[in-house]
């Protein structure tokens, strides 16, 4: 027994996707009724009722497909919620419509031009919606025979075997290949699925298991998906709708970069020549009917960091017919446009700002930050008491939503600390004294300032104000 008692078990572990929480993850769409009217908690959007009914009709004017080159800026303070309306925009979309996100600041950091990396971000968020007709064979697979030949000589000519496919009418045999079997292996193909494969190219797809099969309750787990036996003929003609995006075609028609620059990400500078090629053969194949254009949506946020060049190139892009909704986000007054002496509203060139429809978004009322709070407790799997809920609350008004949110994850490992079941006042002051705020934070600074390194600040300004600083 002593000798049984030694020995390790190891522990069998559930593999699972790892999924991290974001700053939004909490925000599903955003939060609209069928008349475009916003609900008070919906989708994890809290308040800012009229920006998210104005994004709301941007959003119809993007489904519609009628629109292109319409520029939109969300402007308002920090922690006012601006990305999260346009992730919400994202949200709400779905996966057809493309949807890119980028910081100004990224422009500057890349190998190649300014204008060049604008460019790849215009054509990645216009998708080209392709149809095309194919062949296939669809049917439950009945019995899959597959020979495997005895090991020596006869091994290399390779596995040969044989598919029995059905649907309610009909019932057929094929024989298989090599390069069937593994693809039907790889697949984990068995007695039962209802597959489908495609003739000009042999890919298998498993739809899921026949309901002919539901009481094989040893034979699947709890996530298995249930189909009907397809009816009719076992080949069929089938529209295959593919969307990719403008840039992607581009690069797979770049000589110099080719397919595998989508999988590294190192897609350099394209030639214009190329895009212009490509974009008459779209033009040919929306004509014949083939092809039709997804306008989606290129979402700048801190767009003041764009410079007066960069701002330039937008006023031009934007006249394109193949121009994407671009949504940019800031949260500057009147400052200096970068490259330039001039100061602007937001940091924006006037000519651009023309053409900006602006949506503003104001700061939380006390109830709406107390439930985005405990929303985002619930995001995170906090568990918090009303009161130590209502003290955070109070300390997201007097300094700033960001830093209660920052606050909730590091309380609760406070109160784990000590062996808690539920986040308390206590563990929110424990918290609070660990970890300043800007505004005292800029005060200790103000107090303490000669004992700083190069600190600029002379004592006659030390009176300024947070605001100032």
């Amino acid at each position: 027994m002593a000798q049984a008692s030694g020995v390790k078990v190891q522990d069998v572990k559930d593999i699972t996707r790892i999924e991290r929480i974001g700053a939004h993850s909490h925000i599903r769409g955003l939060g609209l009724d069928d008349a475009l009217e916003a609900r008070l908690v919906s989708q994890g959007m809290v308040g800012q009722a009229n920006a998210r009914k104005a994004a709301g009709v941007i959003l119809q004017m993007i489904r519609d497909g009628k629109i292109a080159g319409r520029a939109v800026l969300i402007a308002g303070q920090p922690g006012t919620g601006k990305t999260a309306i346009a992730m919400g925009m994202a949200q709400a979309l779905g996966a057809d419509t493309p949807f890119t996100t980028i910081a100004a600041s990224e422009i500057f950091s890349l190998e190649m031009n300014k204008t060049e990396a604008l460019t790849q971000a215009f054509r990645r968020s216009i998708g080209v919606r392709i149809k095309e007709e194919t062949e296939i064979i669809e049917g439950e697979v009945v019995e899959i025979e597959i020979d495997r030949p005895a090991a020596g000589a006869a091994a290399t000519a390779g596995k040969t075997g044989k598919l029995t496919l059905k649907t309610t009418e009909m019932e057929t045999v094929y024989d298989l290949g090599q390069k069937m079997i593994d693809s039907l292996t790889k697949e984990k193909v068995q007695s039962g699925d209802v597959i489908t494969i495609d003739k000009a190219t042999g890919r298998i797809s498993v739809l899921g298991r026949s309901f002919a099969r539901s009481r094989d309750y040893d034979a699947m787990g709890a996530s298995t998906k249930f189909v009907q036996c397809p009816e009719g003929e076992l080949q069929k003609r089938k529209e295959v709708v593919h969307v990719v995006s403008l840039h992607e075609v581009d690069v797979i028609n770049s000589r110099t970069q080719g397919f595998l620059a989508l999988f590294s990400g190192d897609t350099g500078e394209i030639k214009s020549e190329v895009r212009e090629q490509i974009d008459q053969k779209v033009a040919e194949w929306r004509e014949e009917g083939k092809a039709e254009i997804v306008p989606g949506v290129l979402f700048i946020d801190e767009v003041h960091m764009l410079d007066i060049e960069c701002f330039s190139f937008l006023n031009r892009a934007l006249e394109s017919d193949l121009a994407p909704v671009l949504v940019v986000a800031t949260n500057r007054g009147i400052t200096r446009i970068r490259g330039t002496n001039y100061k602007s509203p937001h940091g924006i060139p006037i000519d651009l700002l023309d053409r900006l429809l602006i949506i503003s978004t104001t700061p939380y009322s006390d109830k709406e930050v107390k439930q985005i709070l405990r929303i985002r407790c619930e995001e995170e799997d906090v568990e918090m008491t009303d009161d130590a809920l209502a003290l955070l609350t109070k300390v997201g008004m007097e300094t700033s939503l960001r830093y209660a949110i920052h606050m909730i994850i590091a309380s609760a490992l406070v109160c784990a600390k000590r062996k808690g079941t539920q986040v308390d006042v206590e563990d929110i002051k424990r918290v609070y004294t660990l970890f300043v705020d800007v505004k005292r934070s800029t005060q200790f600074l103000q107090e303490y300032q000669s004992e700083f390194m190069f600190n600029e600040i002379q004592p006659a300004d030390a009176d300024m104000t947070d605001a100032q600083v």
